[in-house]
């Protein structure tokens, strides 16, 4: 669906905070600006009480990957409908004076901001774009990494449903890790093996005596 993309803005606003590394990028109306990525236009409406109101929304969109991530399907999805309840979205048909080859307007679905203030417009747009995503692919879709300590959201677009990381770097952090800790496993196996060995040995020479 062409609007799951809007999902992003859900994602970047989870993850402007990181709870396990004690880590929050979310400090600043320069940093709420900074969310909208290229809709500039909507960025100039934010302004210092935004960024307790964006903090505020942050939570609860966490809220809804946590669930998602622990199975909770029908708490996802009532935690996001509340948000769509509270925020929502007008949506329209827009060209952004793209044309096709014959010079026609390449018309598709735009989800419109709301002017009140910059977090209502957000807040819309994310969380509409989240619940597209979650029904055109599935609640078990929105994730959280899996790479200790990162619990940053992703979305999982993969066609086998196999990601699990939120970032190549958080993958390969994972695996290097995995592959330590076989390494160890496999040390330690021939010296455990060893000492079972003696410590039958003498047992066995103590019985013979």
């Amino acid at each position: 669906m062409e609007l799951a993309y809007y999902s992003d803005y859900a994602v970047r606003l989870v993850n402007s905070e990181e709870p396990a590394r004690d880590k929050d990028s979310l400090t600043s109306v320069e940093a709420v600006r900074e969310l909208f990525g290229a809709n500039a236009q909507a960025a100039r409406r934010a302004t210092d009480a935004d960024v307790t109101r964006f903090r505020s929304v942050r939570a609860r969109l966490r809220a809804v990957f946590e669930a998602a991530d622990k199975g909770d399907e029908t708490l996802a999805v009532d935690l996001l409908n509340s948000l769509l309840l509270e925020f929502p979205v007008s949506p329209q048909i827009s060209g952004h004076d793209h044309r096709d080859e014959d010079g026609r307007p390449l018309w598709h679905m735009h989800l419109a901001d709301h002017p009140s203030n910059a977090t209502t417009g957000y807040t819309a747009i994310a969380a509409m774009g989240l619940a597209f995503h979650l029904t055109e692919y599935g609640v078990d879709r929105l994730g959280l990494c899996e790479a200790p300590p990162c619990r940053n959201a992703y979305l999982d677009t993969s066609t086998n449903r196999s990601r699990r990381y939120c970032s190549d770097r958080c993958a390969t952090r994972a695996n290097v890790a995995a592959y330590r800790a076989r390494k160890r496993l496999e040390a330690d196996r021939p010296e455990n093996t060893g000492r079972a060995a003696d410590s039958a040995q003498r047992s066995s020479a103590s019985g013979e005596r």
